[in-house]
């Protein structure tokens, strides 16, 4: 069989509050001895030393007055602080090094729990390698800006020489248009006009053959009087000799006249005829010598173009490789030296694995390591675990009474930001509770993490009920009883309970205001204990506290 006192731990049970919790026996320390006595009386109730009303002595009977009273209704939860910024800094350069260190050594570090402030240096890291690491990359860097404007600068020279050379073939081509249509003009093309020169020339021959011919008759005749005179003996042979001359150079004349003629006259043949079809053909095979040359240039241009561009481009590519590796290596630089994130304190990160060593100076830290974190100590919020039985009453948004066990004398405002959907995973216990997150609303001073958080969140608040205090509520058996205070004798009575507090529960049926009830049930056990004080019901306020007075009378102050 269970003592009263297992009884009460294991089996009372306030509303949805558990009677075994923390807060229960948190805010009810003072209540301890009362709870042992009310054990006993359960002991000696169900050994039949009391089963119903009595007319026995009520001095020394603590009561407590029932009135209707507005309760507050609360779960209260133990949990740690944390702060609500807790930046983490890892390790941001890479490892330079070729010495088989796995790791940038770190050659200063700010103490750990150090107070900083946003912008403070609180790390720095070896940075030897990675300045000779910059030194190279500057000067790679600087050839291929050098190679990027050379090739920018021979694609212009290239767009020139295109332009000059594309003109140039335009300009061959344009010139055989012309060339070929200044032939081929009916009018005043130059074949046309090679002809009527020709043509010219054949008519003054005709002339001066004319002419010739009349010379060469008048040459004839004066050569027939001069025969004619010298057979008579009236001419000399002198004058014969000369009128022979004269003949011979006008037949001369007349006949070297009708040869230039008939040149001139295959001339215009061959003009007309061959000579015509060989320089139009000529002329159309230059055109489109001179069409097609400038296609070529075309081509050749697009295809140096397209050369120069794609060195240009290689050029570019290489040189924004470069200045990426070198801003990369300048911000590898600047990453040696760590500054704060925020305001806050320095917080060590404990080793990763195995392998890693405590952080200190001296102390090689790879890339993406954690080094250290800056938790905002300004903003602090609570982390605890809401048990299942609670979980339906808590939802975010609910506010909350913060307290620290440091600083006892403090409370802050906080709010539920926001409540597990799975249950905290537990070797150790088949209780199932959910990771709750409660953010102090306020801005605090002093508190550090880690410190131990009492959250009292307010779940509801109900007014104008029947509450009592609950250490005057007996449970037994599944039902709920009150010891009611009747003039000089006690009852006992089934009660029905509804929600509590940590110090009230509310009485849904059972009881009438005004009504008296026990609070140290267990002085009506031992007959042994004489009244030496009258019973009195003093106090109104149900939400003061209740202390237990030297003559058995109570007291609320």
């Amino acid at each position: 069989m269970k003592s009263g006192v297992e009884s009460l731990k294991t089996e009372a049970t306030f509303g949805n509050r558990r009677a075994g919790s923390p807060a229960f026996y948190r805010r009810l320390k003072w209540t301890l001895p009362i709870v042992v006595f009310a054990g006993t009386a359960l002991y000696g109730w169900q050994n039949g030393w009391y089963t119903g009303s009595s007319n026995r002595s009520t001095a020394g009977l603590v009561t407590f007055q029932v009135e209707p009273r507005d309760l507050p209704i609360t779960v209260i939860e133990r949990g740690q602080l944390v702060s609500q910024s807790n930046l983490p800094v890892f390790c941001e350069v890479d490892d330079y090094r070729s010495d088989g260190i796995n790791g940038t050594t770190i050659i200063w570090i700010t103490p750990n729990g150090t107070s900083v402030s946003k912008g403070d240096l609180i790390c720095e890291l070896d940075e030897s390698a990675i300045q000779a690491e910059l030194d190279e990359q500057i000067l790679d860097t600087e050839e291929a800006k050098s190679a990027f404007i050379q090739a920018q600068a021979n694609l212009k020279n290239q767009d020139i020489d295109n332009q000059t050379s594309i003109e140039k073939a335009a300009l061959d081509v344009k010139l055989a248009e012309l060339e070929l249509e200044m032939f081929k003009d009916p009018d005043t093309g130059s074949h046309q006009l090679a002809l009527e020169a020709i043509e010219r020339m054949i008519e003054d021959l005709n002339n001066e053959i004319l002419a010739a011919e009349m010379n060469l008759k008048l040459a004839r005749n004066d050569n027939t009087g001069i025969e004619s005179l010298f057979k008579l003996g009236y001419a000399g042979k002198s004058e014969l000799d000369r009128s022979v001359l004269s003949l011979l150079k006008a037949e001369g004349d007349y006949a070297a006249k009708l040869n230039k003629l008939n040149t001139q006259m295959a001339s215009f043949q061959k003009l007309n005829n061959f000579e015509r079809q060989m320089q139009e053909l000529q002329l159309e095979g230059k055109l489109r010598t001179t069409t097609q040359s400038m296609k070529q240039v075309q081509l050749t241009n697009e295809a140096k173009l397209a050369q120069m561009q794609g060195i240009l481009a290689t050029r570019t590519e290489q040189l924004a490789k470069e200045e990426e590796r070198l801003k990369r290596t300048q911000q590898q630089l600047a990453n040696c030296k760590i500054y704060a994130p925020q305001d806050g304190m320095v917080a060590y990160a404990p080793p990763g694995s195995s392998r890693d060593e405590e952080i200190s100076e001296g102390t090689p830290v790879r890339l993406r390591q954690h080094i250290f974190s800056i938790p905002n100590l300004t903003q602090m919020q609570v982390e605890t675990s809401i048990h299942e039985s609670s979980l339906d009453r808590i939802q975010p948004g609910l506010k909350v009474a913060v307290t620290v066990d440091a600083f006892p004398d403090r409370s802050y405002n906080g709010t539920v930001k926001s409540v597990a959907v799975l249950p905290e995973r537990s070797y150790y216990s088949d209780t199932q509770k959910y990771k709750t997150v409660i953010t102090i609303d306020e801005s605090v001073f002093s508190l550090k993490p880690g410190m131990t958080a009492v959250s009292e969140v307010k779940v509801d608040y109900l007014a104008d009920v029947n509450a009592v205090p609950i250490q005057a509520i007996v449970q037994r058996d599944g039902q709920n009883w009150l010891f009611i205070k009747l003039n000089d004798r006690v009852d006992r009575r089934a009660v029905s309970l509804g929600l509590s507090n940590d110090q009230f529960v509310v009485v849904t049926n059972g009881i009438e205001a005004g009504e008296f009830v026990v609070l140290n049930p267990d002085n009506l056990i031992d007959d042994s204990n004489p009244p030496e004080a009258p019973i009195e019901v003093i106090g109104e306020d149900p939400l003061e506290t209740l202390v237990a007075s030297t003559d058995g009378v109570a007291s609320i102050n």
